[in-house]
């Protein structure tokens, strides 16, 4: 039920409510709308262009030229402020776009040296759309910002979600000049997805970043505020013909070599001689056509992947979210993007090998993925007021398929998933979904999934691992309504109490929720605010016997401004069962993100303050959290990330006494010097602490606990395939003695080539 991770969504609302605000709403129109942007033809050149930044290549001569840009944020589809010039070529092999960026003050560009995928909004940069299956659904998005690096991402219009996971092959160039700074981009068209036909007609969005006193958004075309999509505004590259039909190999083999040492945290114990480990693995990734891609990998490594920012677990009742960061699971990772969350491939927690198909025919799009799981970690085993967790200690082959038919403006899709465990047992997962569109400003979103399951005979890892039988449904139904002045959505969401999805992410079964809400939404034209939104919701939660699992009723506001200020505040009347108990908690949350200066690019700090359930022992304290985050970049080169974050709560207990009943900590650093385009170290510290009264729990607990974890990364990547990794890593734990020891540390060396033909 959403109760259960009410606290994480609240914290990651603002983004999808900026971009609602802006520039569309989370349901997404399915075809174009009304343009007043013409068709323009893409015309076809015979002079080759460097992506070098330097504009003045021959083959420029002959471009499409995009010089009207509209202030879509803060101002309303007015002229922009400063002027921004786009051209547009292709060839045989390439699509080349340039972008011309003015400005009346060059010294105040944002140009940090930052890694791939971190060219983000604290920053100038330019944004292409690119939707080449003229669905009107998703786009490629390729970024660029002044030092010429990379971001590339899917933007998904139904989600309205920029998911920065995927990586594509291209090729770009920049500069810094004194009218401002300018840049060009190469793009294979095999790295591109376009139907076989001819001529072809595509849609492109350009979007400048320009954050100055407001974080100013220039598009090539208008993004009306009362509008419901954001791709469906593309304007029209027509004429596109002779395209390749793709074919595109690339073959990346790999060969890492990583050695660790560990002891036991007790005092003078010795660190192990080494174990040291050699592997090679390989991937692979085949476009048998311009529309498909079949990717493969032998022995997958990810030790090169950043460490997983650490959550406060004390006093949670469920399993926390972490996302995919895995290369080889993101390719169409958005067809996996469904109401209930049935598909979630950190699950996979140790594949052997695998196998994926993505692609789209005619107006169905499709992607199948196999793997081999070796097993470890955990396995969520969810119920109605808390969940629990198992050792996956067993291997496990597991399918996962996908089909998404387009209607018009509106979409039916299939989704099955399917664990078979080695040994005995299996999770499968099956059902429909859809999104229908009756009008502009409506969305009716629905999905129904049935799983069956056996739980393996393993009550060697888990009492409730008995081999019995298991099945139920899950279901979700909305409907949503926006407009440019308010907005509102109904909705219920229910599982049966044997409902699983152990390839997916679902900690709380055997229950539903039914919720209403709505808002108002206001445009100022202020010096502090440029958009305001006042809301209200209401949840209720009945248990499968229809007895009341609690309620959360909200009132809300949240802003958007000044040097791109993101302001919330939320009061909760909240309501849950505890055991045989319904406790009560009112406590407001509240969050304020803004981006100050160039120096200073970003500051964040968010939580909740009032009362607080104390889940543990069944009672109701005074508590609340706090999370700070910050963004410092002394130089150009050097980036500093932060995170300090607290949770606390007190008790008072007429048999155990009154007291802080626990506090915990998170602090973690992260150092990013950035050599150039391609190179970098990074540096990671991260500290989690837990400190506890043992005397006001009903139960034994220790007074501390706690642990560090450092790491040191050297990266070169040609792109992202072709890369070199150098790496250490350092594991303390804190003792009673509030020392922290050492307990493992390691080293570890990977080349990765990518051959592409």
């Amino acid at each position: 039920m959403p109760l259960a991770p009410r606290k994480l969504c609240a914290c990651l609302a603002p983004a999808g409510v900026v971009l609602a605000a802006l520039h569309a709403a989370p349901p997404a129109a399915a075809q174009a709308v009304a343009n007043p942007v013409p068709p323009q033809p893409l015309p076809r050149i015979s002079q080759p262009i460097t992506a070098d930044g330097d504009l003045s290549d021959a083959g420029w001569q002959g471009a499409a030229v995009v010089d009207r840009f509209y202030e879509t944020s803060p101002g309303d589809n007015i002229p922009a402020k400063i002027s921004t010039t786009a051209w547009l070529a292709y060839d045989d092999s390439y699509l080349y776009i340039a972008v011309k960026c003015d400005d009346p003050e060059p010294a105040k560009i944002r140009a940090p040296f930052v890694d791939r995928d971190a060219v983000i909004g604290t920053d100038d940069n330019v944004a292409v759309f690119l939707d080449t299956r003229g669905d009107r659904r998703t786009a490629l998005e390729l970024r660029v910002n002044p030092r010429g690096i990379q971001g590339d991402a899917i933007f998904n219009d139904s989600t309205l979600t920029e998911d920065f996971s995927p990586d594509f092959f291209y090729d770009t160039g920049a500069r810094i000049t004194a009218e401002g700074w300018q840049a060009e981009f190469r793009v294979p068209l095999s790295t591109l997805r376009y139907p076989k036909t001819s001529p072809q007609t595509w849609g492109i969005l350009i979007w400048r970043n320009w954050p100055r006193d407001f974080r100013y958004a220039f598009h090539s075309a208008p993004l009306p505020r009362g509008s419901n999509c954001s791709i469906c505004h593309s304007h029209e590259l027509t004429d596109i013909t002779g395209l390749p039909s793709s074919r595109h190999l690339v073959v990346a083999p790999y060969a890492n070599a990583s050695g660790a040492e560990s002891r036991p945290p007790s005092a003078g114990a010795d660190y192990s001689d080494p174990d040291w480990n050699e592997e090679v693995g390989l991937d692979v990734k085949w476009n048998p056509t311009a529309g498909s891609a079949i990717d493969a990998t032998v022995n997958p490594d990810f030790s090169q992947i950043e460490s997983d920012v650490a959550q406060i677990s004390v006093n949670e009742r469920f399993a926390l979210f972490f996302p995919e960061k895995r290369p080889f699971f993101l390719e169409g990772i958005d067809l996996f993007e469904t109401p209930i969350q049935a598909v979630h491939t950190r699950t996979i927690t140790s594949p052997r090998w695998g196998l994926r198909g993505t692609g789209k025919l005619g107006d169905t799009a499709y992607t199948l993925l196999l793997s081999q799981d070796r097993g470890g970690g955990l396995q969520i085993l969810p119920g109605a007021t808390f969940s629990d967790f198992a050792p996956q200690e067993f291997e496990s082959d597991v399918a996962v398929g996908r089909l998404r038919h387009e209607l018009g403006r509106s979409f039916a899709g299939f989704l099955f998933t399917d664990r078979e465990i080695d040994g005995g047992g299996y999770n499968r997962v099956l059902g429909p979904d859809f999104q229908w569109r009756p009008t502009e400003a409506d969305a009716l979103i629905a999905q129904f999934l049935w799983s069956d399951s056996e739980a393996p005979d393993r009550r060697d890892l888990h009492p409730d691992f008995q081999g019995q039988r298991l099945d139920d449904y899950g279901l979700y139904l909305e409907w949503n309504h926006q407009v440019r002045e308010y907005d509102w959505v109904v909705s219920v969401e229910g599982y049966g109490e044997d409902f699983r999805a152990d390839t997916g992410f679902v900690p709380q079964v055997g229950g539903r929720d039914y919720e209403a809400g709505g808002g108002w939404r206001f445009y100022p034209e202020s010096a502090l605010f440029r958009f305001v939104r006042p809301y209200a919701f209401a949840t209720v939660s009945r248990d499968v016997d229809d007895r009341s699992l609690g309620h959360d009723y909200v009132a809300g506001v949240f802003g958007l401004g000044s040097r791109n200020l993101n302001a919330q505040a939320e009061i909760h009347d909240n309501e849950v069962r505890v055991g045989p108990e319904l406790l009560s908690q009112q406590y407001l949350f509240y969050f304020l993100q803004f981006d100050p200066s160039r120096r200073l690019p970003r500051i964040g700090l968010n939580g909740t303050i009032g009362e607080a359930v104390d889940f543990a022992n069944g009672r109701v304290g005074d508590g609340g959290s706090a999370n700070l985050v910050a963004t410092i970049r002394p130089t150009d080169h050097l980036t500093l990330e932060a995170i300090s974050g607290w949770e606390w709560l007190e008790v008072d207990d007429p048999l155990l006494g009154s007291g802080r009943l626990f506090t915990a900590q998170i602090e973690r650093l992260k150092a990013t010097y950035t050599f150039s385009a391609r190179s970098l170290l990074r540096l990671i510290g991260q500290y989690v602490e837990t400190d506890r009264d043992p005397g006001l729990y009903t139960f034994p607990v220790p007074e501390a606990d706690g642990s560090f974890a450092g790491s040191a990364l050297y990266s070169y990547k040609l792109n992202w395939q072709t890369v070199l990794f150098l790496g250490y890593g350092d594991d303390r734990l804190l003792t009673e003695r509030r020392d922290l020891v050492g307990t493992r540390r390691s080293v570890f060396f990977k080349i990765s080539y990518a051959v592409q033909r």
